[in-house]
């Protein structure tokens, strides 16, 4: 088992999450149960699925909830650029949380090689 808390990777994801969530507050209010909903818990993905894979039994798992992680991050990364192509972000937003998803991913990735190479 590992502690979620001290990877780093969480935390960023975490960190992302809530810059997500501010920036959708702004979005239009008919997209409440649409993209706003979506990109919000796909955001939230991308941490739970770390941390619960990091509570598995087996690297194995881990690994496993590692990858459902990475594609959540991929699936929040087109929704933000569809929330920029819809001119509900602009292109310096998308931007930057574009960035920031893409440092998660490399890490995840990094992260899955680790553990791969540990079990």
């Amino acid at each position: 088992m590992h502690n979620f808390k001290e990877l780093k990777v969480w935390q960023e994801a975490m960190s992302l999450a809530k810059d997500v969530f501010v920036i959708t507050r702004n979005f239009p209010s008919e997209e409440k149960f649409g993209l706003t909903s979506q990109i919000n818990r796909c955001s939230v993905s991308v941490p739970s699925n770390i941390a619960e894979g990091a509570g598995r039994q087996s690297d194995k798992e881990f690994n496993q909830f590692l990858n459902i992680a990475l594609g959540s991050s991929y699936e929040l990364e087109t929704q933000l650029l569809l929330s920029n192509y819809f001119n509900y972000i602009t292109k310096e937003q998308s931007q930057l949380l574009t960035e920031k998803v893409c440092k998660i991913q490399k890490m995840l990735n990094g992260l899955k090689k680790s553990v791969i190479k540990t079990s």
